[in-house]
């Protein structure tokens, strides 16, 4: 009975958790319609929960977050692939609040490769 007692206290509990972890995750926070932004890569991160650039784009940082780790290296896009002081173009969805300088990448160009973290979304980059 223990036991019962204990799985249906964490079931419950499970979505107080998982809460901040879903508003953190998807496209709600960004606007629809594509955004293209194009910098010099000041900082960079390959590494989970997402792999972001900060980019300098005429003296703004911008935050932009390309995809997990593992889709982001299926990609093609791994820690050799782009390095600080390297230009880069990013497609994407900015954030819905213009305050934030913050955007959500579909594709990155850096190095004369392109690389769409989110495939499915980048199919639709054209015809924009």
């Amino acid at each position: 009975m223990k036991l019962r007692s204990l799985l249906f206290v964490a079931l419950l509990a499970s979505p107080a958790f998982a809460g901040p972890a879903f508003a953190h995750h998807g496209w709600s926070w960004t606007e629809t319609g594509f955004f293209q932004l194009e910098g010099i890569i000041k900082d960079i991160y390959v590494g989970n929960p997402h792999v972001t650039m900060d980019v300098d784009v005429e003296g703004t940082i911008w935050r932009v977050e390309l995809a997990p780790l593992a889709p982001t290296n299926a990609a093609g896009f791994t820690e050799a692939s782009a390095k600080a002081g390297d230009e880069v173009t990013a497609i994407g969805n900015r954030s819905s609040d213009h305050g934030e300088t913050r955007m959500k990448a579909v594709r990155v160009i850096v190095n004369g490769a392109t690389y769409d973290v989110y495939p499915d979304r980048a199919k639709a980059i054209e015809g924009a």
